[in-house]
Order: C-alpha cells, then structure tokens, then sequence
C-alpha cells in the first residue's frame, strides 16, 4: 500500500500524465536561521516528531523544489525544515487516524508551529485540505528513507527512487543493512554558526502564501539585512533590468514584499539601464533562497550577483 502510494506520482487526480523534468539532488544543507530560530539538517533514518501539518499547492506545480526537483502536487511529497532530501516519512493524522507516505523533497515551512508541509495530494489523503492544517505524527521510514538516498547519489531521479521502493517492497531489493550499519550519529550543532540561511530552504514567503487563511509566518524579507553593510558588498537578487526608470520603479513595488529592494543605474550595449534588485545578502545561498522564490512566483530573470 505504501509503494502503491509513492508510485502514484505519474498521474493527476484528473487522470492526465505528469513528467518530472528536473531529477534532483541528495541535499542535507548547512545550520541556518529563519526569524531568529536555528535549524540544523542532518541526515537522519529515525526520525519522530508530532506537530501540525500544513499543505501547499497549485500555486506551486511545476516550480523547482528544495533540492532541485520540480513539484508535483500530484505527487506524494512534502517539505520538512530539517531532513535531508529525499528522505521517506509515514504522516497520520492524528484527529482521524489517516495516513500516508510521502517522499521529502523541499525545505519548510517556518509558520507557527507547523513541520512539514505537504503536498496537495497527500493532505487530501489525510483529510486536511479544507482545515488547512492538522496535528499530525511524523515516522521517519530507515530502510525506505537509505534506498532513496542510495540512488539520488548516484544520480538517479524520483522515477528511479520509485522503482528502487517498488522492488524493495516485493523483495527484489535487498533492504541496505550494511548501509544502516555504516550510518555515522549525527554531528551535534557547532558551537559558532557562520551562515545564517538556509541550503536552499522553501522561504517562509511560501508558507506564508500557502496558509489557507491567508495568515503565516515570517516573510521572506526576515532574509535580508535591514540595510546595506557600511563598506559596500555582498550578494544581491537582480528582478530585471529595463530602459526607463518607471518600469525599474514599477517592479520595485511588486518585488518590495520580498525585502530591502533598490533600483541602480548602469551600462549596458552602450545604453543607459535601470536594474531592480533585492539585498544585500551574506551569503551567494541566502540570495539563492529569494531568486529561486522569485522564479516560483513568475520572475524569471531573478538571478544572484555579486557587489
């Protein structure tokens, strides 16, 4: 039933094909902070953890996830604040006793007191689209979790990690157990962290906007410093460049919710531009966390420069 559930990717609930065109990375990240919470991915194969559910959806098919793939919201998989990607998890909601499983595969969400947001897919299966969220019980699954895991590093996509499920379930797959012997503990937190975002996180901004009441948490604008550093530099987010300051002034309104945003002038084939951008950042993956919000959300010139 498991392998049934994680194999229904291919298809929508209204029966048309989907292809995943973006195969993905094995990501576990580095410590990273959101509205002044540090979070610290690991690589994990036990993990348990009960709190409440959230869902995303429409908003965000055929976008990029986390660690490079392209949502499906067809598909059963979620994102978690902290597990590396992929990894497997059983989800049951607690007030119906509903379950599913779902590969993780993108970072999220920083709402309230929300851990894992999940695809539309799997939250109908728990019966939580119409209440937003749920209280729910997170059951990280080893042997699932080290067969994704052994086949996304060694480049294989969410087709390929379906099939290495498949096969392990009817026992054509050896379950990894010199693998699960090999797994090292988890390396505490350091004591001093230096990059203060996240691998390459969903944004608070898409909890925010997939919050069925329209309330969430931080914004996306927690990212960046409040104002630019005294000497100058750091990483930016470019939204676009254009040949009048109006336009550069009109996207600057429509980019402002991302954070601190500025337009400066340039030369560009001889002619005088106006470029919109978002930052500074501390970090070249601070400022990746916004450009790729900012491609999910239609802009598809955002890209990181440095200054």
């Amino acid at each position: 039933m498991m392998i049934a559930c994680l194999s229904a990717c291919g298809s929508t609930p209204g029966g048309k094909a989907t292809t995943t065109a973006q195969r993905g990375t094995y990501k576990i990240g580095t410590p990273y902070k959101i509205d002044g919470v540090l979070y610290t991915p690991k690589e994990e194969f036990n993990h348990v953890e009960t709190g409440v559910a959230s869902w995303y959806g429409p908003g965000f098919h055929g976008k990029s996830t986390a660690n490079g793939e392209r949502y499906d919201q067809a598909d059963r998989t979620a994102a978690h604040r902290t597990l590396q990607m992929p990894s497997i998890v059983r989800v049951t909601n607690l007030s119906n006793g509903a379950s599913t499983v779902v590969r993780i595969n993108d970072r999220g969400p920083y709402a309230s007191n929300r851990v894992i947001d999940l695809s539309r897919t799997a939250a109908q299966e728990l019966d939580i689209v119409r209440n937003g969220t749920a209280r729910v019980r997170i059951e990280q699954l080893q042997a699932e979790s080290l067969a994704v895991k052994d086949v996304a590093i060694n480049g294989g996509g969410p087709a390929e990690q379906h099939d290495a499920l498949a096969q392990l379930s009817s026992g054509k797959r050896a379950p990894p157990q010199q693998a699960m012997a090999t797994v090292p503990p988890a390396a505490p937190p350091p004591t001093q962290i230096q990059a203060s975002w996240p691998d390459n996180p969903r944004s608070p901004a898409v909890a925010q906007e997939s919050a069925p009441s329209g309330k969430g948490g931080p914004t996306i604008a927690s990212l960046v410093t409040a104002s630019p550093p005294a000497s100058g530099g750091g990483f930016y987010v470019q939204t676009g460049s254009f040949s009048t300051a109006e336009n550069a002034e009109r996207q600057r309104g429509a980019v402002r919710s991302y954070g601190f945003s500025e337009i400066s002038q340039a030369s560009a084939a001889g002619r005088e531009v106006y470029r919109v951008r978002l930052g500074p950042y501390t970090t070249s993956d601070a400022a990746g966390i916004v450009a790729d919000r900012l491609k999910r959300s239609g802009y598809g010139d955002a890209r990181v420069i440095s200054d």
